[in-house]
């Protein structure tokens, strides 16, 4: 059997709260081939982001396996972890709130080399920030400025080049245009989409634009309160999907066409509590199609397709 670059079994990430345990991350499960893209979509609340953090191991699980080359990096301590962010780094959604103000764009870029290690000079550890610099966009002439004099665009390309300083073979991209312009969004993604053209790099794609997923990735998974809800090629996601779920969010895309008649799905009723949720359908009170199968147990995940998995009893 052929060894998957990145395999997540059964991961789960809970916080511990007065009431109980929120359950953020419930027992995500996928495969990643090496150079491609899996784009993970979902509302607000939906566990995305926590999911993408436990992958960079900057949240440990609270259970479940993330084989990274066959090697399970929820294991890793102490040095082990240590050389292994280098090969996996994260492009945060707010380009400002995740740069520290009170460094210059040099030693922003330079921080993660100089703490690995990575190059034996200073005159080095230059050389490779100018052209991480010039790799993302940015002109020399920004080297020694401060996040707060640039605008968002360029904000963000600091954040791309301190991600790539390490060299990593997998890039987890938490929203990274949600917080900018239009114009400018389209500037960043094209950035991205021509840096793994070039370079190989695998991504995973967090976001709630279901349009830049259609064209950035080559599959999606769908997330609800915690757990994978459908996965499946993003051309058949968009021309068949099936959970109730995504059903709602594919209506949601806004269409360049005053005359579409495409009918809108709205949702209705009380989203389900994620603290110590009952074994049900979590998406059930919102479901037009609910049943009594549906509030006794939770539906399993169910391959409905080649490569497109449902979790729902009665799937369209």
């Amino acid at each position: 059997m052929s060894e998957h670059y990145l395999e997540l079994r059964d991961v789960k990430k809970y916080f511990t709260t007065p009431s109980g345990a929120l359950h953020a991350v419930d027992g995500v499960s996928f495969t990643l081939e090496k150079g491609r893209s899996i784009g993970v979509v979902g509302e607000s609340g939906c566990g995305k982001s926590t999911l993408g953090r436990v992958i960079s191991r900057l949240l440990d699980a609270t259970g479940g396996e993330v084989l990274f080359k066959g090697k399970n990096i929820l294991d890793l301590k102490g040095r082990q972890l240590k050389a292994h962010r280098r090969e996996i780094q994260m492009i945060f959604q707010d380009p400002f709130s995740s740069l520290n103000p009170r460094k210059t764009i040099y030693n922003t870029i330079a921080e993660p080399m100089m703490t690995q290690h990575m190059l034996k000079s200073k005159a080095e550890v230059e050389r490779r920030v100018l052209e991480k610099m010039e790799l993302v966009g940015l002109a020399e002439r920004y080297v020694n400025t401060y996040p707060h004099e640039l605008d968002g665009g360029r904000r963000q390309r600091i954040g791309i080049a301190r991600a790539l300083a390490l060299e990593p073979e997998l890039i987890v991209c938490d929203e990274p245009v949600s917080a900018l312009d239009v114009s400018i969004q389209a500037q960043i993604l094209n950035l991205l989409k021509r840096l793994q053209q070039e370079f190989g790099y695998t991504y995973i794609f967090i976001t709630h634009n279901l349009s830049v997923v259609k064209h950035f990735t080559q599959e999606v998974l769908v997330m609800y309160l915690g757990q994978m809800v459908e996965k499946a090629p993003v051309k058949e996601l968009f021309a068949n999907p099936k959970h109730p779920y995504t059903q709602a969010l594919l209506s949601a895309i806004p269409l360049p066409n005053i005359d579409s008649t495409r009918e809108r799905v709205l949702l209705k009723g009380e989203i389900t509590s994620p603290i110590n949720p009952k074994d049900e359908c979590r998406f059930a009170p919102r479901c037009a199609y609910a049943c009594d199968a549906c509030r006794k147990k939770c539906p399993p995940l169910t391959e409905m397709g080649e490569g497109h998995f449902v979790r729902c009893f009665y799937p369209l």
